[in-house]
């Protein structure tokens, strides 16, 4: 059977944008009588929200589409949004050095992205190359949704 695919709108406070805004997810339809969805893309900007999150959302006659109203089982992965600080670095390498860690990106633009770090994915690893580049001054990042498994990870 095919996936079916609805855009589903999240509104909220962003720190990184600094005011509120909208977000446009990709949901895959789960349960169409019971208005659930998995989340199919990384959030850039949102809220406590990661990629596979099962999400409650309701739709809205008024705009079309359908608006995001809970998380309702959490995935287990993690979103880490990334800033990249020096103006002249292989950018390839540095998504590579990343992606080898066994995690997905969705890129924004040459200097912000986000990563999406699979509850199977040991968040040390991650971590450490995350740290190291930002201890080098090339990144800044963040860790808006950092799910329990991957914050053990850093702690063993």
């Amino acid at each position: 059977m095919k996936e079916q695919y609805e855009q589903i709108a999240i509104q909220y406070h962003s720190e990184v944008l600094e005011k509120e805004t909208e977000e446009i997810l990709w949901g895959i339809v789960i349960d169409a009588d019971k208005n659930l969805f998995q989340v199919d893309n990384i959030p850039f900007y949102g809220p406590e929200l990661s990629c596979e999150d099962i999400i409650y959302a309701t739709y809205n006659e008024q705009e079309k589409r359908y608006k995001l109203e809970h998380i309702e089982t959490p995935s287990g992965n993690s979103t880490i949004q990334v800033m990249v600080l020096k103006e002249k670095y292989n950018r390839e390498d540095l998504y590579n050095e990343i992606l080898y860690a066994q995690t997905e990106i969705e890129l924004v633009d040459d200097y912000y992205f986000v990563i999406n770090v699979p509850v199977k994915t040991d968040y040390k690893n991650v971590y450490a190359i995350l740290a190291a580049l930002e201890e080098e001054q090339v990144i800044s990042f963040a860790e808006p949704n950092l799910s329990p498994k991957h914050s053990a990870d850093i702690r063993k």
